[in-house]
């Protein structure tokens, strides 16, 4: 299944029922320094605060949506028009996404758009620990996107494999777990019970990857109104 389709589709759908396909509603989408996106946590290698990707906020009658994107800058547009652009690069759909996520923020449809702050990110990783155990026992867990709380709290527990997309990470040992390239992402996939999956994924179009049949969790606010629309499981507990 290509999400995309059915995403706009779904988003078109929600600006007609709710009356808002004849009014130009000005969406801006702005990038947020690091500081403004999670604060200060007390780790440095997030990669927010490393520089590698940025958050795009979309702001909808008083609600927020983000996004994470490596290619960012602001935009402004009536949102039909952003509902039907096309989804053609990175920038792009982090327009679309962070614009999705606030507006089904807005209509109650989705929650968690905001991403967490500070020291959310260490006490979110332990939670991703014990929620996985409690579901799936002790699976075998390949995760797409290094998120290093998780993965120092996944590695920990659980057989763990990882890839990103981030050079520097490649090839580095990390909580004891190897960061594999890409290219292993689908052998990976292969092997393990459960995949944990960045949201951003969404961004950068590779979603459609991991729609498999084997149960798979993805994290983070990015793909909070893709959650919603499309019935994806989700875990983002300390989202705001």
């Amino acid at each position: 299944m290509d999400v995309f389709p059915h995403l706009q589709n779904g988003f078109k759908k929600l600006i007609q029922d709710h009356n808002l396909g004849d009014v130009t509603i000005q969406v801006q989408a702005k990038t947020l320094t690091s500081e403004q996106a999670i604060g200060h946590p007390e780790d440095d290698d997030y990669p927010l605060i490393k520089g590698r990707e940025r958050i795009m906020e979309a702001e909808f009658r008083g609600a927020r949506g983000h996004a994470f994107t490596d290619l960012y800058g602001n935009h402004t547009d009536a949102l039909q028009h952003i509902a039907e652009m096309d989804l053609t690069n990175n920038f792009r759909r982090a327009v679309f996404i962070s614009s999705l996520n606030a507006v089904t923020r807005h209509l109650g449809i989705a929650d968690k758009t905001v991403h967490c702050r500070d020291d959310a990110p260490p006490q979110c990783a332990r939670a991703l620990a014990e929620h996985i155990a409690h579901i799936y026992g002790r699976p075998r867990i390949a995760m797409v996107g290094f998120q290093p709380r998780m993965v120092q709290a996944l590695s920990a527990n659980f057989p763990c494999r990882v890839t990103d997309l981030d050079e520097d990470n490649i090839g580095q040992e990390k909580f004891g777990v190897k960061i594999q390239a890409p290219d292993k992402a689908m052998e990976n996939l292969d092997w393990c019970d459960l995949a944990v999956v960045t949201g951003s994924t969404l961004s950068n179009a590779t979603i459609n990857d991991f729609l498999s049949d084997k149960p798979t969790l993805f994290f983070g606010v990015t793909v909070a109104g893709a959650a919603a629309l499309l019935n994806l499981s989700r875990f983002c507990p300390l989202g705001i």
